[in-house]
Order: C-alpha cells, then sequence, then structure tokens
C-alpha cells in the first residue's frame, strides 16, 4: 500500500520537472500523444510503428522521464500479457513454416510471427505514449484538458474521484491493519484470520459509503455544480502551436507511410 502511494507521489513529481513535454499545454499533450497512439494502431509497416516508439522514447528522454521507469512500469507487463496473447497466433495462423516446436512438433509460421510482432509493437508503443501523458502531466490537469477537449463533465468527475479514493481507501485499510495489530498477540488461527479479513472488508465497505456520502455533501456546500476546475488556466504560447503543428506532422506522416 505505501509502495502504491509512493508511486503516485513519484508520478507527480515526475510531472512538475522542466522537460520538453512538461512545458507543454496539456490540451496540446493529449491531443499530440492519442494521435500518435491512433497512428500506430492504424499502421499496417512494422517500420512505421517503430520509428514511432523511437520518437516516444526520444519524447521520454527529453521529457526527464528514465527509461527503467518506462521499463518497469509498463513495457514488462506489457510485454507478458500481450505475448501470452499472441503467442496461439504465431502456431495456430496459416502460412509459411519456419520451424517446429520440438517434441510437439507444432509449426510456427511466418504469417503469425508478423501478426504477432505487430500485435506486441503496437501494444508496446500505445503503453509507452500513454506513460509520458500521465507522467508528464499533474492528474488535475490532464482531467481538465479532457473537460476542455469535449469529455462528458461527469466522466471527467467520476475519474477524478475514482483517483482520489483510491488513495483514501489506502490510508484507511492501511489504518484498520495497524489497530488490528497493535492489539493482536501472536499468530492468528487460518479460520480466525478469514473471518477477520471478512470482518475488515464489510467495515471498509461501510466506512466508504459514509464518506463518500460526506464528501458529496462537503462538495455541495462548496459550489461543486458537476464540474472540475483549478486556478490555473489554460494558454496556448508559441510552443505549444509548434508542438501541436509538429505532432500533426508526425501523424500525418505516419499515416501516409503507414498505409
Amino acid at each position: 500500500m505505501l509502495a502504491t502511494m509512493e508511486h503516485a507521489l513519484s508520478a507527480e513529481e515526475m510531472a512538475r520537472k522542466e522537460g520538453l513535454l512538461q512545458r507543454l499545454d496539456p490540451r496540446v499533450k493529449l491531443i499530440g500523444l492519442i494521435a500518435l497512439i491512433i497512428a500506430a494502431a492504424l499502421a499496417h509497416k512494422l517500420l512505421v510503428i517503430g520509428a514511432i516508439f523511437v520518437v516516444a522514447l526520444l519524447l521520454a528522454v527529453l521529457s526527464r522521464v528514465p527509461l527503467k521507469t518506462l521499463l518497469k512500469r509498463g513495457w514488462i507487463g506489457a510485454l507478458i500479457f500481450t505475448g501470452l496473447i499472441a503467442l496461439p497466433a504465431v502456431i495456430i495462423t496459416p502460412g509459411e513454416i519456419v520451424w517446429r516446436l520440438p517434441l510437439l512438433g507444432l509449426p510456427i509460421t511466418l504469417t503469425g510471427l508478423k501478426s504477432a510482432a505487430f500485435l506486441i509493437a503496437r501494444v508496446e508503443t500505445a503503453v509507452t505514449l500513454s506513460l509520458l501523458l500521465v507522467l508528464c502531466t499533474p492528474w488535475a490537469y490532464t482531467l481538465k484538458a479532457l473537460r476542455a477537449l469535449g469529455i462528458p463533465a461527469p466522466l471527467v468527475v467520476i475519474l477524478g474521484m475514482t483517483y482520489r479514493y483510491i488513495f483514501l481507501l489506502i490510508g484507511a485499510t492501511r489504518d484498520l491493519l495497524e489497530a488490528r495489530q497493535s492489539r493482536s498477540v501472536g499468530a492468528m488461527e487460518p479460520s480466525e484470520g478469514r473471518r477477520s479479513a471478512v470482518a475488515g472488508i464489510g467495515v471498509l465497505l461501510g466506512k466508504s459509503l459514509q464518506t463518500s456520502n460526506e464528501v458529496h455533501l462537503a462538495m455541495l456546500a462548496r459550489g461543486f455544480r458537476g464540474d472540475a476546475w483549478t486556478i490555473d488556466e489554460f494558454i496556448m504560447s508559441a510552443r505549444d502551436w509548434i508542438a501541436l503543428a509538429a505532432f500533426a506532422a508526425l501523424v500525418f506522416i505516419a499515416l501516409m507511410l503507414g498505409r
């Protein structure tokens, strides 16, 4: 639980560094990075997807995002998850057989390898670009950028409240566990441990429902009318317009070359 909170705090600190993406308007980042994700998903050439991935790596370096962070938070998990999905395609997709698995004799086809490579490359590129958006933009600004681009207010508010409630519930769970440990002597029997866990879940659920009502009343008392606001206003500078044009050019080139 503490690691989860540290993870979020490190992301917020990274979003306030003096990097390339950090200095751009959140709306520009949101539009540009999502457009690159769409371009990678629509590309029919591995070389084009690889070029977009290289652009993402360059943005990470210029934005002072450690590649180790991308590796731990995105690349490894995406590779394992996507690899498990793509593995059957390597065997069952008909095409020219390039190798057979020892003992099993199952054929590995060239078409299957290409399909798996496209899937893994697209997912890894999309994960990298998504992480750059999250790591280089404070969460409140990301929500405001979504709202500025026409995303419905209820969806934006739900995202914001969910993010905050995760940490609220983590804190409540930590307090509950510490209180139980301070009142326990020795190890619990397995059956007693299960009963204690179920009781803890019930208490946590009750506290979350009570807190949600109290928070909603507090929000209404402070003028909440269904929309999310931040103190800072978004103002497009010359740098932002140049970055937006650069993103548009990259996406256009990727779409033309990837057909």
